[in-house]
C-alpha cells in the first residue's frame, strides 16, 4: 500500500469514525442502560451501535481485511497469528468517562500491518476533535468537523512536564517515577485523548501502569508517533499489536520528545 492509497483510505476512515461518533451521541444524549462484561467493564447500547456502524463500514471499505474489536475480541490467537494486516478498534474508548457524561471518551480505528498501526483516526464525538495519521504521511487534526486540517507535532520536553493521566487509574508506582522528571503538573484526562494531546504539542508524557488493550492503544499510537513521539515498553521498545495469545498492553510511556532517553529515565 503506497501513503497515497494510505491517505485516500485515511480519509474515508475519518468519515466512517465521524459516523460512529454521531451514533454513540445519539444514545449520549438519552436515558442509557448501563451493562458489564465479565470483566466488570462497563457496557452501553453506544458502544454496540458504534461497533456496528464501523464493522460495516470497514466491510464495505476493505471486504478482504478482518476486523478485531473490543465488541467481538473471541477470535482465537492461532487464526489472529496468521493475519498480516487487519482492522484494531475500539467503539468507544473511554466507556466509564461515557457514564460519567465528561465527554472524554473516543473512537479509535487502526489499520495494523505486521503487528504496528499503519493508520490511525481518533475522533472525539462530544467536542467534534479529530486526529489522524498514516504511515510516512505524517499526522493531523481538526478541531472540529469543519475546522481545517493541522499538521501536528509534539513538542521539546517541557518545564514544568505537562502529564496527562487517567481519571480512572494511578499509583504510588506512577508518582515515584514521575517524581524523576523533576516539575511536573497533571492533567486528569480520560481515553486515548492523553496520546492526542501529546501528539499536537499540548503535553508531554503519560505513562501507563497497569493493563490496557491493544484496541485502546494502536489508532493514537500511529497519531503519536507520526506527529514525533512514540509509545514505548520499559525496555524501550515499540508497543506492538497481536504478538501473542493476550490482547493486553504492559506497562508503556507514551511520549513527545524523542530527544529524552525516557526508558533509561523510567529504569
Amino acid at each position: 500500500m503506497t501513503p497515497l492509497q494510505r491517505e485516500r483510505l485515511c480519509v474515508d476512515v475519518c468519515a466512517l469514525a465521524r459516523e460512529a461518533g454521531d451514533a454513540i451521541l445519539e444514545v449520549y444524549d438519552s436515558d442509557f442502560a448501563v451493562e458489564h462484561k465479565d470483566d466488570r467493564s462497563p457496557l452501553t447500547a453506544a458502544d454496540i451501535a458504534s461497533h456496528k456502524v464501523i464493522v460495516a463500514g470497514l466491510s464495505t471499505l476493505t471486504p478482504e481485511l478482518p476486523v478485531l474489536s473490543e465488541e467481538s475480541a473471541e477470535i482465537p490467537y492461532l487464526e489472529r497469528a496468521r493475519w498480516t494486516r487487519y482492522w484494531l478498534v475500539d467503539p468507544l474508548d473511554g466507556t466509564r468517562e461515557f457514564v460519567k457524561r465528561n465527554g472524554e471518551f473516543t473512537v479509535n480505528i487502526a489499520l495494523i500491518e505486521y503487528g504496528r498501526p499503519l493508520l490511525g483516526v481518533v475522533q472525539a464525538p462530544v467536542t467534534g476533535e479529530l486526529w489522524y495519521a498514516w504511515d510516512d504521511g505524517g499526522a493531523f487534526g481538526q478541531s472540529s468537523p469543519t475546522a481545517p486540517a493541522r499538521r501536528l507535532h509534539t513538542r521539546p520536553r517541557a518545564v514544568p512536564l505537562v502529564v496527562p493521566g487517567s481519571r480512572s487509574h494511578g499509583s504510588e508506582r506512577e508518582a515515584e517515577l514521575l517524581s524523576r522528571t523533576g516539575a511536573f503538573e497533571k492533567l486528569p484526562l480520560g481515553s486515548s485523548l492523553k496520546f492526542c494531546r501529546i501528539a499536537e504539542g499540548a503535553a508531554d508524557l503519560y505513562l501507563r501502569l497497569g493493563p490496557t488493550s491493544e484496541w485502546d492503544t494502536a489508532a493514537a499510537q500511529c497519531v503519536l508517533e507520526q506527529a514525533g513521539g512514540g509509545v514505548i515498553d520499559f525496555a524501550g521498545r515499540p508497543l506492538r499489536c497481536n504478538a501473542h495469545e493476550t490482547l493486553l498492553n504492559g506497562d508503556f510511556i507514551a511520549y513527545g520528545d524523542p530527544a529524552t532517553d525516557w526508558a533509561r529515565l523510567f529504569a
